[in-house]
């Protein structure tokens, strides 16, 4: 299939428009791919599930058929979150399991995510699959695999309730946005012991009450306004595919990710001193000083949930986060990023205390701004204007200028950041100061650096 859209093939998994640039006999040929790609690595067998998108029961159908028609076996667990994907493929043992998920994107979106040989797939080897099916090199078994249906919401359910223990019942509101969290989230607090109020949590891919995206506060405020007008003490919100956790308080405070992390990182090191943390480039200056002052190895990484993955197992850390919300532990988990079992560790560190919302608000905070994005008018753009600020953008009062992903620059009262995201044709800002004038002065310095090598596009006001 040499005229499969290049553009699909995206950092960390791949991503692209339904019936446009990813279509019913492009997943089929991935799907051939990847079941190439496992019988290299030794495996026979590969856990496939979907999410609720409007696209994924036939898209599924295609995966799996490209998959068993190499002669690999296929462990269909149906509609589930990518999270208890990469559970069924520790839990069944097969190392290898392929979601098919358009994530957070909107509804005209779907796309995969890969788990090969207990290898998250990204960079380079998703590129490989993209060059295996150029060059029409697959060839297909004598006898197809075999297709097994199983049911992995009971084993899932009951590792986690084995391994979480809440010291009171909390009373929690649960926003899913309509995705596929919603049908397994309140069954699984509930079993915990909190009182569940679910909020849009009938699984529909057409998403009509709000995107299911954590990370941007706009999608956050159906749930703020009933945490404001109700008696929860918390609430959480997934993304579409659940694997990304937003919390808001009942104050109407959004806990960001990064701050989660410090709770997190405060509860592990009291049983693993000198644990290394990795927080990606997006979040708060505040956070290494935090896992410092708490006996923790800080290491700032690159955003994206397969780097993330592959640098914990690098270095052995046992905790990780990435402001958009994937949270990784590897204590007392696997190590991959699920955004239900992260909001019942945070449920079970937060039952040990009075007050919910103020454990979570009396974590340290600084002024900063949200994910910001500036739109590219052609996929790969974001990328070229990103590399040309890495070589030319100049920042004189700068303590310090990071460019392991993008250009975050450091000063004495805040940092500033530019980088293309690998989902979307997009360039994520994020700034964060001391006070309301510093953060203007260097929104104000990224607006004119980035203006004079992209003078046509549209910064954020």
């Amino acid at each position: 299939m040499s005229n499969i859209s290049s553009v699909i093939f995206k950092a960390y998994d791949i991503r692209g428009i339904v019936d446009v640039t990813l279509t019913t006999d492009a997943v089929r040929a991935i799907g051939q791919a990847l079941a190439a790609l496992a019988l290299a690595r030794q495996c026979d067998t590969i856990v496939c599930g979907r999410d609720g998108r409007l696209s994924g029961e036939r898209f599924s159908t295609a995966l799996i058929d490209g998959i068993t028609a190499m002669g690999v076996n296929v462990v269909d667990i149906g509609m589930v979150t990518t999270p208890m994907v990469y559970f069924a493929a520790h839990h069944l043992e097969t190392r290898c399991g392929v979601m098919v998920t358009g994530s957070h994107n909107p509804p005209q979106y779907n796309g995969l995510k890969m788990v090969i040989g207990g290898e998250t797939l990204s960079g380079e080897t998703i590129q490989s699959l993209r060059k295996c099916i150029e060059r029409d090199d697959i060839h297909t078994a004598v006898t197809r695999g075999n297709i097994l249906q199983y049911d992995i919401a009971p084993a899932y359910f009951d590792r986690i309730a084995a391994d979480i223990h809440l010291a009171r019942s909390l009373k929690i509101i649960v926003d899913a946005g309509n995705g596929v969290a919603g049908a397994f989230a309140p069954t699984l607090y509930r079993r915990l012991g909190c009182v569940v109020e679910p909020l849009f949590c009938d699984v529909d891919g057409s998403f009509p009450n709000h995107h299911p995206d954590p990370s941007h506060p706009d999608n956050l405020q159906i749930l703020i306004s009933r945490l404001k007008n109700g008696d929860a003490e918390l609430g959480l919100a997934f993304d579409g595919d659940g694997d990304r956790l937003g919390v808001v308080t009942p104050y109407g405070n959004i806990i960001y990710p990064d701050r989660q992390l410090m709770l997190f990182a405060t509860d592990l090191l009291e049983r693993a001193p000198n644990a290394t943390i990795i927080y990606d480039i997006k979040s708060t200056r505040l956070l290494a000083p935090w896992i410092r002052a708490h006996g923790g190895v800080p290491l700032m990484w690159k955003t994206g949930h397969s780097l993330i993955k592959a640098k914990m197992k690098e270095t052995g850390a046992l905790l990780a986060g990435e402001m958009s919300g994937h949270l990784f532990f590897g204590e007392r988990w696997y190590g991959f990023d699920d955004g239900v079992y992260a909001g019942a560790r945070l449920l079970e560190i937060l039952s040990r205390h009075d007050n919910a919302a103020t454990t979570l608000d009396a974590l340290p905070n600084s002024l900063a701004t949200p994910e910001l994005t500036i739109p590219c008018t052609r996929e790969n753009e974001q990328h070229e204007i990103v590399a040309c600020l890495q070589r030319e953008m100049r920042f004189p009062s700068a303590r310090e200028v990071i460019h392991i992903d993008g250009v975050r620059v450091e000063y004495d009262d805040g940092f500033g950041l530019a980088r293309a995201s690998n989902t979307t044709p997009a360039i994520v800002l994020r700034f964060e100061a001391d006070s309301q004038e510093v953060l203007i002065r260097i929104r104000n310095e990224f607006k004119t650096q980035i203006l004079r090598v992209a003078p046509d596009i549209s910064f954020p006001s």
